[in-house]
């Protein structure tokens, strides 16, 4: 069943002919309700997008019906048999697959193997069929359309390359139901574009997809209906014909929000930073590979300079090689207030007042078992400490000052990381590097993963530091966001600087133009 070729019976709410139907599933944990007597239902061919704020309980809810939680309340039935899974293998044996918004991938092992790890080809039942195991791997990229080595290790794949193998991973199964928690969080738009081919050639061979997710232009282009959760309640299930971004919104929150924080797109600021021939070689396989060719730009005080591009177009090594993080030999000349510095280390930049938050923030970003205040204070131990010894007034200060400014909802700043939901992770992320008062702020995909509420905050967070004077680099996958929030947008492509936008200039069209890759012919060509 394709999108807007649902019947009048199929769009019915009794879940008689549903492929997956739950009924008054609950969910506590440790006494805290996260899910009360939610139905839902899937029927084969249609995409049913399930939609709301970080903490609604939409993942406790695909975690129940994907075998993760075996302890709940409520009935589940699988083409109208009840069944109650005891673990993932038994929801897999099912027909029910997921992605989880967290990768879940073995980073030393191959694509391939990570595809099929648990279930890969054996010889007599003994020894591991590798050519059987690369070759259904390289089918099953093909069909997504995904240029990957499928012997390659995954450690040396970007986030949004991860991301491609877990929904190859998961199609493997070749499951009947599928469930995508938020799978392009990481993927740049033609990356997107490719995944929405697939999911509707999935739909129309008959699966059921459930799709996750805080993009809710996403949401109206692919689903077929969509259902709302909000304080793990059920507020509406409705066609996706009858519900447009506003409505969706304004369920998922209880409220209306602002459409957002537009850019002043003043920038008359003194120059911040600038930055000439900025180059970056990374070990390969064949020697040394070019990742950044002679990459120049500056940015003035009080400015947003959004940085668009593909994945892969060397978007984060720039801001990598800025804080001094590349992994590899980088070249070229960096000036902060016209003086010219060397950023051989994060240390470095540190001490300049550059700050980075990375793309990943659990990875990279947090200790997620430390405490919202040891977070906040790590990079600025040095300047919190006498003779060695850390000031805990000092540090109760800076962290309760940063929860305070950016809105942190917390029970206190002694709460776990861990604990905090996506969108309050990020503004301690944000906020620990605010507290070592830099000049220079490097953004790496600040509102990956974390709902829409969230994402007007941190809209509103950025311009205002803007408004203070500070120098802001944003890398984004997420074009209407570049569109809203920078007053200049940079496009890179195949490591090079293709163009510079004005506000003015720029639009979607305009930044996919500069962006899309065009290889040494092309490039001789123009030149």
């Amino acid at each position: 069943m394709s999108r807007g070729m649902a019947s009048t019976a199929d769009r019915g709410g009794d879940g008689a002919a549903a492929l997956l139907c739950a009924r008054g599933v609950g969910k506590r944990f440790a006494g805290v309700t996260a899910l009360d007597g939610v139905d839902f239902d899937l029927r084969a061919g249609e995409v049913h997008a399930l939609v709301g704020e970080n903490g609604a309980g939409k993942s406790t809810l695909m975690k129940i019906l994907s075998g993760v939680h075996t302890d709940y309340d409520g009935d589940i039935r699988v083409r109208g048999e009840r069944l109650r899974f005891t673990s993932v293998r038994d929801a897999e044996r099912a027909g029910v697959a997921i992605i989880h918004q967290e990768l879940n991938l073995v980073p030393e092992l191959g694509v391939a193997a990570n595809v099929f790890l648990g279930r890969e080809p054996l010889i007599a039942g003994l020894i591991l069929d590798r050519r059987t195991m690369v070759a259904a791997g390289r089918r099953l990229l093909g069909r997504l359309g995904i240029e990957l080595d499928p012997e390659a290790r995954v450690a040396g794949l970007r986030v949004g390359e991860q991301q491609l193998v877990e929904i190859a991973k998961a199609l493997s199964l070749d499951a009947r139901i599928l469930i995508m928690d938020e799978p392009t969080s990481a993927l740049t738009p033609a990356e997107c574009a490719r995944l929405f081919r697939v999911v509707r050639q999935l739909a129309a061979d008959g699966v059921g997809v459930v799709y996750i997710s805080h993009r809710l232009d996403e949401v109206t282009a692919l689903a077929d209906r969509v259902t709302v959760l909000r304080d793990g309640r059920n507020v509406v299930t409705a066609p996706i014909d009858e519900m447009d971004r506003d409505r969706m919104i304004a369920a998922m929150v209880g409220r209306q929000t602002a459409a957002g924080v537009a850019t002043s797109g003043v920038r008359d600021g003194a120059v911040v930073l600038e930055v000439r021939g900025l180059s970056l070689d990374v070990p390969s396989r064949r020697g040394w590979q070019r990742v950044l060719d002679g990459v120049d730009f500056d940015v003035r005080a009080g400015e947003v300079l959004g940085i668009a591009g593909l994945l892969g177009s060397g978007r984060t090594e720039i801001l990598e090689t800025l804080f001094g993080a590349s992994d590899g030999h980088s070249g070229g000349a960096i000036a902060i207030e016209g003086t010219p510095v060397v950023v051989a280390s994060p240390r470095d930049a540190r001490r300049l007042g550059i700050a980075l938050v990375t793309e990943d923030r659990k990875a990279k970003g947090l200790h997620l078992e430390a405490s919202i205040r040891d977070n906040v204070t790590l990079p600025s131990l040095s300047r919190l400490s006498r003779f060695g010894i850390r000031s805990t007034r000092g540090e109760t200060r800076v962290a309760d000052d940063t929860v305070r400014r950016l809105g942190v909802r917390c029970t206190g700043i002694e709460q776990l990381a861990a604990t905090l939901s996506g969108g309050n992770q990020q503004k301690v992320v944000i906020g620990k590097w605010l507290a070592t008062r830099p000049r220079v702020l490097l953004l790496d995909e600040p509102t990956r993963g974390i709902d829409v509420g969230a994402k007007q905050e941190i809209y509103a967070l950025i311009r205002a530091l803007a408004g203070e004077g500070l120098a802001i680099v944003m890398v984004s996958s997420e074009l209407p966001e570049l569109l809203l929030l920078a007053d200049r947008i940079m496009v890179v492509s195949e490591g090079r600087r293709t163009g510079m936008l004005s506000r003015a200039e720029a639009s979607e069209e305009a930044v996919m133009h500069l962006a899309a890759p065009r290889g040494p012919k092309a490039r001789a060509l123009a030149s």
